[in-house]
């Protein structure tokens, strides 16, 4: 786990794409937006996309295809993801685990859809420490924010919820990005696996 001075939004964008450059094989990339990750994904991958918007997902097929990945992007939400188990090699989320409705279930998907040691990469704002200022701010927003933001939760655990999943931390960062005006946002970088085939 790392922890640093306050980072601007380009050095972030900058780790992330390293963390989605890693992924290789069968990838499934939940809550996929538009497609904004796309430069960041090997050209090799196997994509598959998962976007509940309908709006969204039509922009992010056009995307897609521009990418030569030839899937149609699947309309479900991350607590019902409509794959066999054990069929992806990877799964990817860049702020999504912030605004799923139920984040264990959406976790427990994401493990039963993946091989076992399968990749997992998830970007995401996360709580601020407890008792401190920031953490309160946080604590207000988030009924604001779920309800104007896409259901964006300012104040998950996020990495604690992934180690409760059985997710094992192989590259786990905690960033601080620059924002105003309430400064530095907290951002967990989280690349691990699931347990193999031997984990009990």
């Amino acid at each position: 786990m790392t922890s640093a001075r306050p980072v601007d939004r380009d050095a972030i964008d900058d780790l992330e794409r390293e963390l989605l450059g890693r992924v290789r094989g069968r990838v499934l990339e939940i809550g996929a937006g538009e497609g904004e990750n796309f430069g960041a994904f090997d050209l090799d991958v196997e994509w598959i996309g998962l976007e509940p918007d309908a709006d969204r997902r039509a922009e992010l097929a056009t995307r897609a295809r521009e990418w030569r990945h030839t899937a149609e992007p699947l309309g479900a939400v991350a607590e019902a993801i409509p794959l066999p188990d054990h069929s992806v090699d990877a799964v990817v989320g860049t702020y999504v685990l912030c605004s799923v409705a139920d984040q264990a279930a959406a976790l427990a998907e994401v493990r039963r859809v993946l091989v076992p040691g399968g990749l997992v990469v998830f970007v995401d704002h996360v709580a601020a420490p407890p008792r401190t200022l920031k953490r309160a701010v946080q604590r207000v927003a988030t009924p604001i924010s779920k309800r104007w933001c896409h259901g964006c939760h300012w104040d998950r655990e996020t990495e604690r919820a992934l180690l409760d999943a059985g997710f094992i931390g192989t590259d786990v960062r905690r960033m601080r990005a620059k924002s105003l005006p309430f400064g530095p946002v907290p951002i967990l970088m989280f690349e691990g696996r699931a347990p193999d085939r031997t984990t009990t």
